[in-house]
């Protein structure tokens, strides 16, 4: 038997390992020799973790705004100086990816006991009002941050309407086509959450069509510099279909051919407006 490979390893391996693990098993079966071995492992793992090297001190935000340091510093799981084992970068990351206006966040720990995040916050790009208020938006369409009121943010452009969120990219570039009459725009406004309506101020308005809506309008620009179309008494200028634009004239410019045809004028509710004959009669 001795000759055997396998019995030879038996001996060898086997039998000191099976009773190696029946001793352990049972020095362990008694519950005080666990607890003094649980408590021993715990505190050297302790003494471990607290040693000078891996301690954290301080925390160095860079690239964040005065509220985002603030809420960042608050997120942490503990107070420093604190054991880097405390810290787990990678659930605070995924907590502080939460925050709408966070892009993107590097966390790591520096030599010198230092947690450094480098913070890229999301630009603020467009305004969009909804039903529950107003949020402001970057160039992607994330909403960055909420504002009470427009006044907040006067320097943003403003949209409004269900689905404007997802379209914020032909918003931006239907604002830059309105160069030429940017400071009478009011506000881009989504209809049917497929196309755009440019409003101005004196209750004009550009209809867009939902494809091509930029070169439509930058068709309207050309018209708008060579003419003053929107100089005009016009109410809308119609451009849902390309090729047969439509011009809504105001209620003086509709007088004027009403007056010059010899037909009855209308009023300011568009409504025609009955002679004083007619009236008494």
């Amino acid at each position: 038997m001795w000759l055997r490979p396998i019995w030879r390893q038996a001996v060898r391996v086997g039998v000191p390992s099976f009773l190696i693990a029946l001793t352990a098993g049972l020095w362990l079966a008694d519950e005080d020799r666990r607890a003094t071995l649980t408590g021993g492992v715990r505190q050297v793992m302790d003494k471990v973790q607290s040693r000078e090297e891996f301690l954290v001190r301080t925390m160095t935000v860079e690239g964040a705004s005065p509220v985002v340091d603030k809420a960042l510093r608050a997120m942490l799981p503990v107070e420093l100086p604190a054991s880097s084992f405390d810290i787990d970068l990678t659930a605070l990351r995924l907590q502080v990816m939460q925050l709408d206006v966070i892009e993107s966040i590097d966390l790591r720990i520096k030599p010198g006991g230092i947690l450094s995040a480098v913070v890229k916050e999301r630009e603020p790009a467009i305004l969009w009002r909804h039903a529950r208020g107003i949020d402001i938006l970057d160039r992607s369409g994330h909403r960055v941050a909420s504002v009470t009121a427009r006044d907040v943010r006067a320097d943003l452009p403003l949209i409004a309407g269900d689905g404007a969120d997802l379209a914020v990219t032909e918003a931006l570039a239907l604002i830059d086509a309105a160069g030429p009459i940017l400071p009478r725009v009011r506000g881009l406004v989504r209809r049917g959450e497929r196309r755009w309506d440019l409003e101005l101020d004196h209750g004009q308005r550009i209809m867009l069509p939902a494809d091509g809506a930029v070169i439509a309008l930058q068709a309207a620009m050309a018209l708008e510099r060579s003419q003053d179309m929107l100089g005009r008494d016009i109410v809308a200028v119609d451009l849902r279909n390309p090729s047969r634009p439509v011009l809504r004239l105001g209620i003086e410019a509709r007088n004027t051919l009403r007056q010059a045809r010899g037909q009855p004028l209308l009023g300011p509710d568009g409504r025609i407006i009955q002679d004083e004959e007619k009236t008494e009669g």
